[in-house]
């Protein structure tokens, strides 16, 4: 894999005709030694939201060593990674993933949220003589409100009340392990949503009398964009901590949270060809079919910057739209994009931050969605963590001539 110093320095030597995907290493790697230095427990990567070797290698060489997957093919992929603990946290499963998972792999621990989810897992992880297993680690999905997320979770899965209750009393007798786990949706930008979860995991294990051995908190924590600048994530390490403190639980309590969009988000840009212009919307050759399906779908506004050629520092900044590709006219995302005024076809442009769910969610309608590759060693258009010193950057690394 070729590495270059910067999208400017690519696009000058290749001049590439698909879009190509720009992965940042070491802001991957940055993130993980963050979060494993201030979260006060396991920090499980969300394995759905980026599946790139070149991320996942980087967070591995961090430290991380925790991966929540959600299906049998994240589980297949994923169980190649050396010493790697993983964590099925999807709350439905079908029976075929749950053996699967429990009998093929040795993964052990589960996600419900659901009186029938548990008894699959309780039927499909039986031995071959019926005995039924022993070292379950099972984690009760609770409904949680979402507040200040970009992305609400809380209307597809969760238990809450008293089938919560009377469901983590069930889970308990089967389970070696038990746990509560929940999501306050995803880029949430205030921590207050995780004071208001630890506040229904109270009332939970109050109502039901359960002690319980692991409180996953989930994802949910934000990166930067254009349009949305969360508050400072050691913010929302605190407010957790805060919360734990005041459950009513024993002491040595498992903690751990699944950062998926924080850890890779800064980490891969797409460098795109304006293909043309047309007044304020430009025609590019990649889109919502591809890695900008959040811009299109879910509005989201990523940092942009032109590549291929120098600009003026005076010259003034304007909003653009873009339309992908495709003969499809909801290929389209809206913005504001802001770039230079002069903007024109053949120019290229780097979108940033587009490392979570991005390269996950690109398609191929209409035969595009093939991508290049590269690794850039520069920084990120927008990053969320403070300036530190960053091992894994820096001219110790290998460089394309």
């Amino acid at each position: 894999m070729e590495k270059f110093r910067s999208a400017t320095d690519f696009v000058e030597k290749h001049a590439p005709v698909r879009p190509v995907l720009a992965a940042r290493p070491h802001a991957a790697a940055k993130a993980a030694r963050w979060f494993l230095e201030h979260f006060p427990g396991d920090v499980a990567y969300a394995y759905k939201a980026n599946a790139s070797v070149f991320l996942i290698g980087a967070l591995y060489g961090a430290g991380i060593r925790n991966f929540d997957v959600a299906s049998i093919a994240e589980l297949e992929d994923a169980v190649t990674i050396p010493n790697a603990n993983l964590h099925f946290m999807h709350p439905v499963k079908s029976r075929f993933a749950i053996r699967r998972a429990y009998h093929d792999f040795g993964l052990n621990t589960f996600a419900l949220d659901s009186e029938d989810e548990l008894q699959k897992i309780i039927e499909e992880t039986k031995s071959a003589s019926g005995a039924l297993a022993k070292d379950l680690n099972l984690f009760l999905r609770v409904a949680v409100p979402a507040i200040n997320s970009r992305i609400p979770l809380e209307h597809k899965f969760g238990i809450a009340g008293d089938a919560a209750a009377k469901l983590l009393v069930k889970t308990r007798q089967v389970a070696a392990q038990v746990g509560i786990t929940f999501h306050v949706g995803s880029q949430t930008t205030t921590p207050d949503a995780y004071a208001a979860a630890l506040e229904e995991v109270h009332k939970l294990i109050v109502m039901s009398g359960v002690v319980i051995d692991r409180l996953d908190v989930g994802g949910g924590f934000p990166s930067v964009y254009p349009d949305s600048r969360p508050v400072d994530l050691g913010d929302f390490i605190t407010v957790i901590e805060d919360g734990v403190k005041l459950l009513p639980m024993r002491e040595g309590v498992r903690l751990m949270c699944e950062p998926g969009r924080a850890l890779v988000a800064e980490a891969e840009s797409l460098i795109v060809r304006v293909d043309a212009r047309r007044g304020n919307e430009l025609y590019i050759n990649d889109g919502s079919y591809g890695v900008l399906f959040d811009a299109a779908h879910l509005n989201f506004v990523f940092p942009t910057q032109i590549v291929s050629r120098a600009i003026e520092e005076r010259e003034e900044m304007i909003p653009f739209s873009l339309y992908g590709p495709t003969c499809d006219s909801i290929d389209h995302m809206a913005g504001p994009f802001m770039l230079p005024a002069s903007v024109q076809e053949g120019d290229y442009i780097e979108i940033g931050n587009v490392g979570a769910y991005g390269r996950a969610l690109a398609g191929r309608f209409n035969g595009y969605g093939a991508y290049d590759d590269v690794i850039l060693l520069d920084q990120p258009l927008l990053s969320i963590y403070p300036e530190i010193e960053d091992v894994a950057h820096g001219s110790e690394m290998p460089l394309s001539s």
